[in-house]
């Protein structure tokens, strides 16, 4: 209300200071806690028994983050960590979500690439997307667990990866029990596993 005051001035220009924060701040100018995706998504897919329907939601987000990605990507003058898989995004998430059903029937997309290398490849290129993208918000908040705990817990992606490496660890092979083990999901996130 300090602000009406001044149309009582007859003199000018004013330039006062007013004790009330700026709109969308607390009114103690502490900064509000949390931090909250940029988009909104649909829950995630928590069935990983159809390919299609995967591919479909991981296309969703995927489509929901491109905007921010791109902001992202702007803010820092063009860099990115995005591409070690020389993938676009709608070919990794066919890969992922066919991987995710039928990983027994799957080939590698490298030629010479086991395909567990060649999913972890991909899987962390659309991982980088998605980060990139959450750390796009304008109020430049939201530490790395906040946004790893929002992958993890809260996308279509989190699950199946989580999925992935459950499958990973009950496996034969040593390439993809050994990536299971040591690389698939941050230590801090093997609370959504079944293995920890």
């Amino acid at each position: 209300m300090d602000c009406l005051n001044l149309l009582a001035r007859t003199s000018g220009p004013v330039l006062e200071d007013f004790p009330d924060a700026p709109p969308g701040e607390a009114a103690s100018g502490e900064q509000p806690d949390g931090w909250a995706c940029p988009v909104n998504f649909a829950p995630p897919v928590s069935a990983m028994s159809d390919a299609d329907v995967l591919h479909e939601a991981l296309l969703q987000e995927v489509a929901l983050l491109r905007p921010w990605y791109e902001q992202s990507r702007e803010n820092r003058k063009g860099r990115t960590a995005f591409g070690i898989s020389e993938k676009p995004p709608e070919e990794i998430v066919r890969f992922l979500a066919d991987f995710a059903v039928a990983p027994e029937e799957i080939a590698s997309p490298y030629d010479d690439t086991h395909v567990i290398v060649g999913f972890k490849r991909m899987a962390d290129d659309l991982r980088y997307f998605y980060t990139e993208a959450a750390i796009a918000r304008p109020d430049g908040r939201g530490t790395d667990l906040e946004i790893a705990n929002w992958l993890w817990a809260d996308t279509t992606l989190g699950g199946l990866l989580v999925a992935v490496r459950d499958w990973a660890m009950e496996s034969d092979d040593p390439t993809t029990l050994e990536l299971a083990q040591n690389a698939m999901v941050p230590f801090h996130q093997r609370h959504h596993t079944r293995h920890g």
